[in-house]
Parts: structure tokens; C-alpha cells; sequence
């Protein structure tokens, strides 16, 4: 559902998985979704939501809709048999999460957000690290994600309609790496940023545990570093940049030195220091094929071929409990520059 930039990217990943392939494209508009479906082989082209959730031929539905339409179409999904893959943010409240979740859980159909980048080899990697205590018991998570985008009429980005604002777009990657790790913290603190139509612009996000810590930030105003770094009580690693389609994971002999190195951020010094062999530092690569979104579609079958209606990586709950951070932040009045 949705001809938009991230639905071809996804169908052109599903061309690496022989057991996957486009069955139907919807659109509202249909010469849009026949132009979509001419480009990924035989599939069928609907402008009709119902007439295409109906078609015995899609045996799982892939939602890359604007942020606005999601837990809706989600939930008609589901309610006409159909497993579901939704882009993220799965949705604009924590509530239409729940509504998600129990709808799928009394059906037995499966329901999942489409967080790719926690599907990734090098996370992956990561995270089986972490859990047999290469770094020790994780303390400190920090992360920003900026990317600039000028605040222009009819961009998508800072539409409330559409379901605009940066924590929504990009928040919800290190959010949901640190929920992941650490689970749901006890306190909540954190800032936004307002744009001209009500959206933030920039949200800051503190997450405070019994023995850790986690901050966080994401931003339209700026281009950032874009890495994330986890320090753990006897080690640390950071993803380079970008952390979301993570590729390269440098770990550290001890947490200050990663720390340091994540201070440097990402220019030419930077940038050269990483091609160069360092003492205390094991660097991984991860190169990938296509653009990585095959990985979550991958788990997402194996999921439903075996019946279940979640999937332990990527849990229901833990989308709920994004957003209920970003919702306690958007609560507090907006600060200005």
C-alpha cells in the first residue's frame, strides 16, 4: 500500500529474496499504482482499499502510506486476514499501537513495524555482542540523527496532517535501539523544538535507568554526525555514520576511548583516523546489497510462515513504547531558539 520513495525501495529489495515477490500495488490514484506495478513484474494495480485486501493472492501487506494513514489501514489489514508489514512509525500514538496489537493478537495475524535498520547484519551483530557481555553491562547510549530539511510549503517533513515532525521521522531510530537494549526507562525528560507549523523541528530525549542512561537526539535543522554510541561498564562501540543503515561497527578497548571517538564526530580528520589501524579499536564491516529493507521483510516471513502473530526482534510493545517517549516530550510546551 503506497507508491512513494521507501515502497520502491522496499520492492526492489524484495527482488533479492527468490521466495518473495510484488503480488498487487495500492494506490488512490491507479494510473500511479499501474506505473508502480509495471515495474516490479506481473503484480495487480488497485485504487480500491477493499478490493485489494481482498485479492486471495497477497498473502502479506506492506504499508508505505504517509505516517498518517498507517494504524488505519493497519487495522483493515488485519481485519481482513492479511499479515502486516508497517512502515515506521507505525503509527502517531501509542494507543493505535494497543489497538494494533490487540486486533492482531485475537485474529492470530501477524503485525509488525517496519524499523529496518534494527533488522541489519551489523545490529544484529551488535546486539548478540552486547548480550554475551563483550562491553559489559551497557550504561550509556548516546546518539543524534539530523538531517537537514528546509522548512518549505508542502513538504511532507513538517506536515501535521501527514504526520510531520522529526522524532517521527528520525527519532524513532535511536529510540528504539535504546528501548531494545535497555528496555523502558523509568524517567522521561527531553525538549522540542517547534517548527513554523507546529511540528518539532529538533526533540532531545533523556532516558534514565537505574544504572544507565540514554540521550538521545533528531533534527531537521542541521546536518548531524549521525552515530550512535554505547558504552558499556568495560568497553564501547560506535556505529559510523550513518547509524541507521548501519555498515561499520569500530569497538573499543575501554568506553572512554570510544567516547572520544565519538566526540570527534565525523569530519576529514575523522574520516581519515577511521581508514588508519588503531591501537584499542576493532573495526567490522558490514557491506550490504540493495539498501538494506530485505532483512526485515526476511524476518517478517519467516514470522508468519511460522505462524506467529509478532516478532521477537522487533515486538509490538516496543513500538507502543517509543511513543509514549515521544508523547511525553511533545506534552511539555515547546522551547525557542
Amino acid at each position: 500500500m503506497g507508491t512513494g520513495a521507501i515502497a520502491g525501495l522496499f520492492a526492489a529489495d524484495l527482488g533479492l529474496l527468490p521466495q518473495a515477490r510484488v503480488a498487487a500495488v495500492h494506490s488512490r490514484s491507479l494510473e500511479k499504482a499501474q506505473g508502480f506495478a509495471a515495474r516490479f513484474g506481473e503484480a495487480k494495480a488497485y485504487d480500491d482499499e477493499a478490493a485489494f485486501l481482498a485479492d486471495p493472492a497477497i498473502e502479506a501487506v506492506y504499508i508505505a502510506t504517509p505516517n498518517h494513514l498507517h494504524a488505519a489501514q493497519a487495522l483493515k489489514a488485519i481485519a481482513a486476514g492479511k499479515p502486516v508489514l508497517i512502515e515506521k512509525p507505525i503509527a502517531l500514538a501509542s494507543a493505535d499501537v494497543e489497538a494494533i496489537a490487540l486486533a492482531a493478537g485475537e485474529r492470530g495475524i501477524f503485525a509488525m513495524e517496519a524499523l529496518w535498520s534494527r533488522f541489519l547484519p551489523a545490529v544484529r551483530r551488535a546486539r548478540e555482542e552486547i548480550a554475551a557481555g563483550r562491553i559489559g553491562k551497557v550504561r550509556r547510549i548516546r546518539a543524534d540523527l539530523s538531517y537537514l530539511h528546509p522548512e518549505e510549503p508542502g513538504s511532507r517533513f513538517f506536515d501535521p496532517t501527514l504526520g510531520g515532525g522529526a522524532a517521527f521521522d528520525l527519532g524513532v531510530y535511536p529510540l528504539s535501539l535504546a528501548l531494545h537494549l535497555l528496555g523502558e526507562p523509568g524517567a522521561v525528560s527531553g525538549s522540542w523544538l517547534a517548527a513554523g507549523t507546529g511540528v518539532d523541528r529538533r526533540s532531545v530525549f533523556r532516558l534514565d535507568y537505574p544504572a544507565a542512561v540514554a540521550e538521545l537526539s533528531c533534527g531537521f535543522d542541521r546536518n548531524g554526525a549521525n552515530r550512535l554510541l554505547i558504552e558499556g561498564e568495560r568497553s564501547g562501540l560506535v556505529f559510523e555514520a550513518p547509524f541507521l543503515k548501519a555498515q561499520r561497527l569500530s569497538w573499543y578497548a575501554d568506553a572512554g576511548r570510544a567516547a572520544a571517538a565519538y566526540e570527534r564526530g565525523t569530519g576529514g580528520v575523522t574520516r581519515l583516523l577511521n581508514r588508519m589501524p588503531q591501537s584499542g579499536r576493532v573495526s567490522e564491516n558490514f557491506a550490504l546489497p540493495g539498501n538494506g529493507l530485505q532483512f526485515q521483510a526476511e524476518a517478517a516471513m519467516a514470522a508468519i510462515r511460522a505462524g506467529r502473530s509478532a516478532c521477537a526482534e522487533m515486538p509490538l510493545g516496543e513500538s507502543a513504547a517509543v511513543l509514549r517517549v515521544i508523547e511525553t516530550i511533545r506534552a511539555q510546551p515547546a522551547t525557542t531558539l
